[in-house]
């Protein structure tokens, strides 16, 4: 009896997509070899290699968001502890490209983890924890410029609010004196009519009293 081989056709066919890819990327066209890539993944994807590689053609494009993703996916998808270590490195360098040096510090950790021999994984924690310090300060330093600015607009909010307190208390006062001033001003006139009136009759008096003496 004849035992007939099993071939997984998919598996060749990814096989095949993931070695173009491979020659596209090192020619550095990296859409091209995107597309071989992802071929791959759909002939299989549970395929570290394509997903992998797909990571790192997305990377060489600057599409740092995309390239993590298939990274992070690749790291499930194998048990190998160099194949994970590699995954967890690009993904530190990923983060780094995004200034979340934080995560890319855990990153990197997680690949030396899986292989504490890398010392390019050791290099690169390095100088993710120094710039992740440095980045904190910052983000300290503005914190403080930012409150001292706060700060700065309320206390200018408060002494417009009292500058505009005195130009409406001085605005009701005005009125205020105004009209004080226009009782006077009336008042002064009343009293010139009078004076005005009473010269008036003392001199039609004197002109009466002449007619009569005549």
């Amino acid at each position: 009896m004849t035992l007939v081989p099993f071939v997984n056709i998919s598996a060749q066919k990814e096989a095949r997509n993931v070695k173009e890819g491979n020659k596209q990327y090192v020619a550095q066209k990296f859409t091209e070899a995107q597309k071989f890539y992802e071929q791959g993944i759909a002939d299989n994807s549970d395929s570290y290699s394509a997903n992998f590689n797909l990571g790192n053609s997305l990377f060489r494009q600057k599409k740092y968001k995309e390239a993590l993703e298939q990274y992070q996916k690749a790291a499930t998808l194998t048990k190998e502890k160099k194949e994970i270590a590699s995954a967890f490195h690009n993904v530190g360098n990923a983060l780094m490209e995004e200034k979340n040096y934080e995560k890319s510090v855990e990153a990197y950790k997680n690949s030396l983890k899986a292989n504490p021999k890398d010392d390019d994984t050791r290099y690169n924690l390095a100088v993710a924890q120094y710039l992740m310090k440095k980045q904190q300060e910052q983000q300290k330093q503005q914190q403080q410029q930012q409150k001292q600015e706060q700060q700065k607009q309320e206390q200018q909010k408060q002494e417009q609010q009292q500058e505009q307190q005195k130009q409406e208390q001085k605005q009701q006062q005005q009125p205020k004196m105004q009209q004080e001033q226009i009782e006077q001003i009336l008042k002064a006139l009343e009293q010139d009519e009078r004076d005005v009136q009473e010269r008036r009759k003392i001199q039609m008096g004197q002109r009466s009293k002449t007619d009569k003496e005549w």
